[in-house]
């Protein structure tokens, strides 16, 4: 312990020594040379120059293929199109023999380590045109790897002469936004980059690669913040049942307002419900149509317009759960007005069913429409009433501040200050006083001072 030179070094190294299991957290270097007092990061990047400088080494990154999946067996994988001969000679089968279908099973389950496709004895069996007999591939592709190309495939399901059409595939790809978890990318998206790079060498794919944006979501943790899954199944959360007691728009609105889509968030029940009630005080204001008017005396413009602004520039960023909280922000402002325009309910009933769909389907015929809000166009906001016209200016008498009160911005002086002193708040605190001055900070704050 006499090496250890900082109260930071030594910490980490009685946390390693004292601890009771092997210490697995970040720490600071020691008894490491040069590379004393930095935590692990910096050390290998210095590790690294260190090697390339001393010609023992180099820098180089190693993707990782998951190939054990094709040993997890499904019955509902792809068959592989190839036939083993009993002369020990494997062969491909011709194109008119394509697409091999899966044969249909009684027993779909695989048994002592076989593939389930070894219970299709009759299917297994193959004789070649000239008389040599052999036996099926019986091991069936991943999802990960036989799914590699869906995207391509989802552009022109329909087609039976080739798997996409290349103007199709010319005019929708790439993929503008794939959504998936660190494991996900590395058991589907490199091999959905591999295949496409494939077929764009062959000219049959129009881009090289097929995906522009990549997103990770984060977990869902459990309420201790432990990972949910088949380990702690103790911690897991049933989507089903907060379906079942909240309702599934609720579910999917907590799920967005928890956090950052990239982050990973612990799960809260007390959050669930608080998304409930959201759900509950939107459904009590807007289907009570004595709220809703056809007139508008502009007291919900700013909001409204803010919101629209708001929610379409998070929902770009894919910033969800700042988004609802200025639809929540929206909804406290109606509450506070007591009635809402008619154009601007149905603007934001039509951004909150992106949401809430359900309930935006139910108040949306509430309002008289007989077709889905899903085919609406998506609401627009002007610029104008973005723009503040008025400010809470701070009136203070002799410094002690007394009341704030909203005004034209740019008001003139002379009217900041007659309606300051006119003000009831204030003008209790003036009352067999001599106002000495009145000192004003435009668009701020107005100071009497009295004597």
């Amino acid at each position: 312990m006499e090496t250890l030179q900082t109260d930071a070094h030594r910490y980490d190294a009685e946390r390693a020594i004292n601890g009771e299991s092997a210490m697995v957290d970040d720490g600071v270097h020691i008894n490491s040379q040069e590379l004393d007092g930095m935590n692990k990061e910096e050390a290998i990047n210095k590790m690294l120059e260190k090697l390339t400088e001393i010609k023992a080494g180099s820098k180089k990154i190693n993707y990782k293929f998951r190939e054990w999946i094709f040993a997890r067996q499904r019955y509902w994988g792809e068959p592989v199109p190839i036939v083993h001969l009993e002369d020990g000679n494997d062969i491909v089968l011709e194109d008119n023999e394509l697409p091999l279908v899966l044969p249909e099973l009684e027993d779909y389950k695989g048994h002592n380590g076989k593939a389930p496709l070894e219970n299709a004895e009759e299917w297994k069996k193959y004789v070649t045109k000239d008389g040599k007999k052999g036996i099926r591939e019986t091991s069936t592709m991943p999802g990960s790897a036989g799914s590699s190309w869906y995207f391509l495939r989802y552009i022109d399901p329909e087609n039976d002469k080739e798997f996409c059409d290349k103007k199709l595939a010319e005019h929708w790809l790439p993929v503008d936004l794939y959504m998936g978890g660190p494991e996900h990318a590395v058991g589907h998206l490199m091999y959905s980059r591999i295949w496409n790079n494939y077929l764009y060498d062959k000219g049959l794919s129009p881009v090289k690669e097929p995906f522009k944006k990549l997103v990770h979501q984060g977990m869902i943790l459990g309420e201790n913040g432990i990972k949910m899954g088949k380990r702690y199944p103790e911690y897991a959360i049933d989507p089903k049942d907060i379906a079942a007691k909240y309702g599934a728009d609720t579910l999917r609105l907590y799920e967005m307002f928890m956090g950052p889509i990239e982050a990973s968030k612990p799960w809260s029940a007390s959050g669930v419900e608080g998304a409930r009630k959201f759900v509950e005080r939107v459904w009590r204001f807007f289907t009570n149509m004595e709220n809703i008017t056809d007139s508008n005396d502009g007291s919900l413009d700013k909001a409204y317009n803010t919101m629209v602004k708001k929610v379409t520039d998070d929902f770009e960023t894919l910033g969800f759960n700042t988004a609802i909280s200025q639809l929540m922000i929206f909804v406290n402002e109606c509450y506070k007005v007591g009635k809402c325009p008619k154009v601007y309910a149905e603007g934001f009933i039509k951004i909150i069913s992106c949401i809430t769909p359900h309930m935006g389907e139910e108040i949306w015929e509430i309002f008289g429409h007989n077709k889905t809000i899903a085919y609406e166009s998506w609401p627009t906001y002007d610029e104008s009433k973005l723009i503040d016209t008025e400010v809470n200016i701070a009136v203070s008498v002799n410094g002690k501040l007394r009341n704030t009160i909203k005004m034209p911005i740019d008001e003139q002086e002379e009217k900041v200050k007659e309606l300051a002193i006119k003000d009831e708040k204030v003008s209790k605190h003036l009352e067999g006083k001599e106002i000495v001055k009145i000192i004003t900070v435009p668009n701020k704050i107005v100071n009497i001072v009295v004597k």
